[in-house]
C-alpha cells in the first residue's frame, strides 16, 4: 500500500513537471522569435493548451499527444497573433511535446524503477 502512494504522488509529481518542461520550453520558444511583452503569461496560455492537446491525446491513444499537442500549440500561436509561419509553429509545436515527454517519461521510469515498481 505505502508504494503505491508513493508511486501516486511520484506520479503528480511529475504531471507537474511535465507542465513546468512544456512552459519552459514555450517561453523559450516565444524569447527566441523576438517575443518580449509578456512572454511569461503568454508561455502560460501556449502552454495551457499545449498540456490540455498532450492529456486529451494521451486519454484516447498515446499517439494522439504527438497530434494533438503540436495542433493545439499551433492554433494558440496563431490565436496570439505571432509572427511565425504555421509551419515552423507545428513543428516547434511537435519538438516541445516529444521533449517534454520524453524527458518526463525518462523521469518517471527511472523514479519508478528506484522505488521497485517497474
Amino acid at each position: 500500500m505505502f508504494y503505491r502512494l508513493i508511486t501516486i504522488v511520484g506520479g503528480l509529481v511529475f504531471v507537474v513537471a511535465l507542465f513546468a518542461l512544456i512552459w519552459f520550453f514555450c517561453k523559450q520558444f516565444l524569447l527566441r522569435h523576438g517575443v518580449q511583452e509578456n512572454a511569461s503569461d503568454r508561455a502560460t496560455i501556449l502552454a495551457t493548451w499545449t498540456f490540455a492537446g498532450i492529456s486529451v491525446g494521451l486519454v484516447f491513444a498515446v499517439v494522439g499527444s504527438f497530434i494533438l499537442g503540436p495542433w493545439a500549440f499551433y492554433r494558440t500561436l496563431q490565436g496570439q497573433g505571432s509572427p511565425v509561419s504555421a509551419g515552423a509553429a507545428i513543428w516547434w509545436g511537435f519538438g516541445i511535446v516529444v521533449a517534454s515527454l520524453g524527458i518526463t517519461a525518462a523521469g518517471f521510469m527511472g523514479f519508478l524503477a528506484l522505488v521497485g515498481a517497474y
